[in-house]
């Protein structure tokens, strides 16, 4: 593995861990505003409905933005499947930490480095640069 792989792969790593980090915490901040609006209108049906839909779409939607926004700030390009692989992970990761919220500091901790890990592998995989 030549220099700039081991380089890509870090890249992909540390920005992997920073965007899953400012998704749980948005996601967090966005779940928590809904419960509020859904406690705040008492027995109103569907109350907070729209809110919860928001703060689920928003915590899933941003992750492939700030994965290739990261990478593209570093330089790197051909980024495909670090953005498609980590929005999927992220799905089933972000989804079991925030969703589920019966999950500890330390299991959140692991997933999110497990989240970092599966970035930084799959950042490793550069689309062929094509000629024009």
């Amino acid at each position: 593995m030549t220099k700039a792989r081991v380089f890509r792969g870090v890249k992909g790593t540390l920005v992997s861990a920073l965007a899953a980090a400012v998704c749980y915490w948005m996601w967090t901040s966005l779940w928590e505003w809904s419960d509020d609006v859904s406690r705040a209108s008492g027995d109103a049906m569907g109350a907070g409905w729209l809110e919860g839909l928001l703060a689920g779409l928003l915590g899933l939607l941003s992750m492939p933005v700030l994965l290739w926004a990261g990478m593209r700030l570093l330089r790197e390009r051909g980024n495909h499947l670090l953005v498609v692989a980590g929005f999927v992970a992220w799905w089933i990761i972000g989804g079991e930490i925030v969703e589920e919220g019966n999950v500890g500091d330390m299991a959140t901790g692991l997933y999110i480095a497990l989240f970092a890990g599966l970035g930084g592998l799959a950042s490793l995989a550069e689309m062929p640069k094509t000629r024009s």
